[in-house]
């Protein structure tokens, strides 16, 4: 029995370590659920979460990425009030700070389809039709994962970036969406592993901040609608 019900929840600005930690709890938590149910050949339903927030200044590094791809030594880390993570996610080296929407869907494929690159793609249209709600054309770059502006031409740029850990199709860690990021951190990372491509924000696009809690309720209900998740309001307590 598929469980289309998603419990989503905003934990606003919290630190990178403590939300990765309270990622792994809830995903090794699923985890535990279809392993019991494969062992002992029960049938409880595995729960899905929808989580945003953001974070004070962090630079996270994917399991094959590479840490030369870090501008930074210790010393300007901390002179930039940034911290270094070396995670298990995909991709390469990224960015994420205030302003921007990260989102970590703990979710078990199993209960909407089975297929890592469509769940990939779905989150990218979701993107897509967030920045479309506010007059941008945004897209896919070939070859790349997130959500890309301008392409298809040497003005490319990108607004999300993504990097995904799944298990038995449970799905960890996520998205960074632009929204009034201060996108200079980017110039101390060579981001995705991309030298030759820009970062921008909604901020940046539309030559103003933008009520970021606005653009995550829109978001929200494009994932939802996308996945046909059932939104419920989860508990902040994991």
């Amino acid at each position: 029995m598929q469980n289309k019900e998603v419990q989503f929840m905003d934990w606003g600005l919290l630190d990178y370590q403590e939300a990765w930690d309270k990622q792994e709890a809830v995903f090794a938590s699923t985890l535990a659920i279809k392993h019991d149910n494969r062992v002992n050949d029960t049938n409880t339903i595995t729960p899905n979460y929808l989580i945003f927030t953001e974070h004070p200044h962090v630079y996270t590094l994917g399991k094959s990425g590479h840490p030369e791809y870090l501008l930074l030594d210790d010393e300007g880390l901390q002179a930039k009030q940034a911290t270094f993570y070396k995670i298990n996610r995909g991709g390469d080296i990224t960015y994420h700070g205030p302003g921007q929407i990260v989102g970590y869907p703990i979710i078990d494929l199993d209960n909407f389809f089975t297929d890592i690159h469509l769940y990939l793609r779905t989150l990218e249209e979701a993107v897509i039709r967030t920045c479309a709600d506010y007059g941008i054309s945004a897209g896919r770059y070939d070859g790349f994962t997130g959500v890309w502006i301008d392409a298809d031409n040497e003005k490319a740029r990108k607004i999300c970036a993504m990097g995904v850990r799944a298990s038995r199709w449970v799905t960890m860690h996520g998205f960074a969406f632009n929204v009034n990021t201060d996108l200079s951190y980017f110039g101390h990372i060579i981001p995705c592993g991309i030298d030759d491509k820009d970062v921008t924000s909604l901020e940046r696009e539309l030559g103003r901040k933008l009520d970021i809690e606005e653009v995550k309720e829109k978001l929200k209900q494009h994932i939802a609608a996308l996945f046909g998740m059932l939104l419920i309001n989860g508990t902040q307590n994991l």
